[in-house]
């Protein structure tokens, strides 16, 4: 457990300072990302970016596995 909770926070500090990079990336804004846009009201669903972030989530869990 305590080995877990040292590694989350590691990855927690490696993405913290890559933030500013990571910014930069156009996750968020990808083609299939539904936004609505109208006066008074905006919605969001970033339907692409988050089956490209599973995936990727996916395939990191599966190479640790091994």
């Amino acid at each position: 457990m305590q080995r877990t909770l040292i590694l989350i926070g590691l990855a927690l500090l490696v993405v913290g300072l890559a933030w500013p990079v990571l910014g930069k990336l156009p996750l968020g804004r990808l083609p299939g990302d539904i936004v609505i846009d109208r006066p008074g009201f905006k919605f969001y669903f970033p339907l692409t970016t988050g089956i490209v972030v599973s995936l990727v989530l996916t395939l990191l869990a599966w190479l640790f596995r091994k």
